[in-house]
This record gives structure tokens, C-alpha cells and sequence, in this order.
């Protein structure tokens, strides 16, 4: 019955609403997890699907009108179940109204929020989160970024050593060419090079991720 006045509420909430392209980014990060990047509520919340699943809904950095924490709170009583939880990304650039509903909503068996500590309001899982960072890596993706760049800590890439390893297979083991690299002198060109800058990476999905992973392995969705 509560998930029905939900779906109804949210129905009058999308009917109510003004028409507008939605600029919400969808993306699939696989294992029954989708991931909605959503700008402005209620404009861009993810219709009701005919099947539910697990979901990240990314509010960092979301807007809102007047009608915006009402059609938050449809759509997550909708959503967010035990066996299909919503996990809220949020931060200090939330819209206010968003943030106090989500301070102030009752409880909902399959919701999480995640994000730094905000004043009046501590999401269920606080992370330290460096806002620049952070910002940046949410950027990333408009322009082009893939997720699984953004949740990879290491990049693959050939260490040094084997880098080494493979070029003294390549090349003939007699004779020397003045052309030839003498010892040390990986080390050097290595420590001549300027460092590369660390990856960047979305800490916050990140961990949204990792909640979801786990789930999945102890059978709890």
C-alpha cells in the first residue's frame, strides 16, 4: 500500500511538472548496479522502471525547486528496498532542500547516503572528501571519462622492471652498440622524468560501489 501512494504521488509529481529535457547521465556499472547523475529535481529523477534494481543517485552538486524534496521522497519510497537498495551520493553543494529532507525523512530499509559530513546533516556513511578532488573526478565524466577510470585506483600499465625485462629479450645479448643503454641509465631517464599525476578517482562512487559489492557477496540482494 505505501509503495502504491508512493508510485501515485510520484505520478501526480511528473504529471505536475514542467515539461523539460532531462540532463540526467545514466551508466551501467554492472552486477545489477545502475548510476543516475541527476542536476535538478524533480526534472531529471529516473522514471519508474518495470523492474527495480540497485541504483546510485548521484545528488552532488543537484539543484532543486519547490516541489523537488516531495518528488525525492516518491521516488525513494519507490526505489529503495532491502533487496533493491538506492545508494544517495551527496555533498555540501546539494541543494539545502534536499539535504533537509533527507536529514528530517523517515527511515527507508534500502537507502544510504554517502558523503562528507555537512552541517545539520551526516550522511549514513560520512567519507573525508577533498571537495577540489572530488569535483574534479564528477567533471571528468561530463567530458568523456569512463567510469571504471574513475573507480580504479592503479591503472594497469607495465611496471619499470618488467618494461626492462622486455627490451633485454628484444635485443641481441653480444656485442655493444654505442647506442646501447648503459647501467643505470633506466634510473636515470626515471628520476629525470616528471611524475605522473595521481589518477583521478571518485572516492564517494567509489565506496558506493565497494557497499554494493559487498552486498552481493554476503547474498543480501
Amino acid at each position: 500500500m505505501r509503495r502504491l501512494a508512493a508510485l501515485l504521488l510520484l505520478a501526480l509529481v511528473a504529471a505536475a511538472a514542467p515539461a523539460a529535457p532531462a540532463r540526467r547521465l545514466d551508466r551501467d556499472l554492472g552486477q545489477g548496479l545502475a548510476y543516475a547523475r541527476i542536476r535538478s529535481v524533480p526534472a531529471d529523477l529516473p522514471p519508474a522502471p518495470t523492474k527495480l534494481g540497485a541504483i546510485v543517485l548521484d545528488l552532488r552538486y543537484a539543484g532543486a525547486d519547490v516541489s523537488g524534496p516531495g518528488a525525492l521522497g516518491a521516488w525513494l519510497q519507490f526505489r529503495a528496498t532491502r533487496h533493491t537498495p538506492v545508494f544517495v551520493l551527496v555533498n555540501a553543494d546539494t541543494a539545502p532542500a534536499l539535504l533537509d529532507y533527507l536529514a528530517n525523512s523517515p527511515s527507508l530499509p534500502g537507502l544510504v547516503t554517502l558523503g562528507p559530513v555537512i552541517d545539520h546533516y551526516e550522511p549514513d556513511v560520512p567519507l573525508s572528501v577533498d571537495p577540489a578532488a572530488e569535483r574534479a573526478a564528477y567533471d571528468a565524466l561530463d567530458r568523456g571519462a569512463t567510469l571504471a577510470s574513475l573507480l580504479t585506483d592503479q591503472p594497469d600499465k607495465p611496471r619499470h622492471d618488467e618494461a626492462v625485462i622486455a627490451r633485454e629479450h628484444s635485443t641481441p645479448t653480444t656485442g655493444v652498440d654505442d647506442n646501447d643503454s648503459l647501467p643505470g641509465d633506466d634510473e636515470e631517464d626515471a628520476a629525470a622524468a616528471p611524475p605522473a599525476p595521481p589518477p583521478l578517482i571518485d572516492g564517494t562512487l567509489q565506496r558506493a560501489v565497494h557497499l554494493h559489492r559487498a552486498l552481493l557477496a554476503l547474498k543480501r540482494l
